[in-house]
């Protein structure tokens, strides 16, 4: 996917209308709990800033569901607040994202300076499906409607929101698609995505190893199909290990497994032969606490005690693969990282894939909880690049169409 980029376009004076991913965290109080999301965007807004852009912001944050009271606790005013003492210089607030008043408000900004539209999520067009649309002439036409108002406030589009572009959202797909014949270019966060990304997919140094954790084999049935043909090895950690040990026979005990999925686990593990490697002991206890008593469990989980990470021994067999890799992808944590003593194997498994970063690997965080460990961990800046897509990181990998990345220009 070569697309124009924001080093393509001559912003002096230009509205530009820039997608981005400010759905942050906050406590109870509105406080930003975790700004890295605004973080990753600032090289983007900086360089438009100082080209002499107009910049208008737009991201979502939550789930209001369109809700016409526009419950304060969605507002984006604190993220507004944040991007400011980022940039030193104010950042203007709408109290919208549509309507004469924002209008006004951007027809009164000055080469150099930034607003942020209010939670696109307040209004239901911003969410309906196109397949939806499709259906229903009413929907279809509130979608345009609200995508139109808002692609008739700019001169150019700067898609920089990664972790949406698997979504055909009015803001992502909609407003571009009617803004054809201005520019429609990538910030420099999607160009790093799928550069990143991609190249590890197209051409990976060898060996090439996947990690795969997290709770559930139905969302990584994709990710393992496409990596297969790809892959030397793929390591299954998480909750999701369960579902492939009870499917071929082994007893878990009470941990978390998905029943209805177990042909399929088996389906993969006939496909994947020798390439899918499974913990051969796991970490086990009777209930999930902090700082519980637990014990290692070799092979089968007794009754009455479920797995939440896995064990020592595997812990070493997959760190021993990954330090001789040339390429690791890594989407999902291997336990309960969040709960000691069952974040053990995930951070020993984050810093060995430092080390192997350090010895000229490429690896690369596929975003969410994996993110969130790596973060934990303090080793972020010791990886070649942390995705801030979790969810767009997966479908990605699985390769499936990014058509709000496929609408944009296409260099040159």
């Amino acid at each position: 996917m070569a697309k124009k980029t924001i080093d393509q376009v001559d912003f002096r004076s230009k509205r530009v209308l820039m997608r981005v991913d400010f759905n942050v965290p906050q406590d109870d109080n509105g406080n930003i709990t975790d700004d890295r999301r605004i973080r990753k965007a600032l090289p983007s807004i900086r360089h438009i800033l100082d080209a002499g852009g107009r910049l208008i912001l737009m991201s979502h944050l939550g789930r209001p569901k369109g809700d016409p009271e526009k419950d304060k606790k969605y507002t984006l005013a604190p993220v507004a607040e944040c991007l400011g003492q980022l940039i030193g210089d104010t950042v203007l607030m709408a109290d919208d994202c549509v309507g004469d008043d924002v209008r006004r408000l951007v027809d009164g900004l000055h080469d150099g300076k930034c607003c942020l539209l209010e939670n696109l999520r307040f209004h239901a067009a911003e969410t309906i499906k196109d397949k939806d649309a499709a259906k229903d002439s009413v929907l279809k036409e509130q979608k345009q409607n609200f995508a139109q108002q808002l692609a008739d406030l700019a001169d150019v589009y700067v898609n920089d929101a990664f972790g949406t572009c698997h979504r055909d959202n009015a803001s992502m797909l909609t407003v571009p698609q009617l803004m054809a014949g201005k520019p429609r270019v990538v910030g420099y966060l999607v160009r790093k995505e799928l550069q990143f990304l991609g190249e590890a997919l197209a051409k990976p140094r060898r060996p090439f190893i996947a990690i795969l954790g997290g709770a559930k084999v139905s969302d990584k049935i994709g990710v393992i199909e496409s990596l297969l043909p790809k892959c030397d090895h793929i390591l299954i950690g998480g909750a999701m290990c369960f579902t492939f040990q009870l499917a071929a026979g082994q007893d878990v005990g009470n941990s978390l497994v998905e029943k209805d999925k177990l042909d399929e686990a088996r389906r993969l593990r006939d496909m994947a032969g020798d390439k899918l490697k499974l913990p051969f002991d796991t970490l086990v206890a009777e209930k999930l606490e902090a700082g519980v008593a637990a014990k290692v469990a070799q092979g089968p989980i007794p009754p009455g005690f479920a797995g939440y990470d896995i064990g020592p021994k595997t812990t070493a067999a997959f760190c021993n693969l990954i330090a001789g890799a040339g390429t690791v992808v890594w989407n999902g944590p291997m336990g309960v990282f969040e709960t000691p003593p069952f974040d053990v194997a995930t951070m020993t498994i984050a810093r060995t894939v430092a080390e192997a970063t350090d010895r000229g690997a490429v690896t690369i965080i596929g975003g969410g909880d994996s993110a969130a460990a790596v973060d934990k961990a303090g080793l972020e800046d010791r990886m070649t690049h942390v995705s801030t897509g979790g969810g767009a990181s997966l479908e990605f990998l699985e390769g499936k169409p990014f058509k709000p990345i496929e609408v944009l220009d296409d260099a040159d």
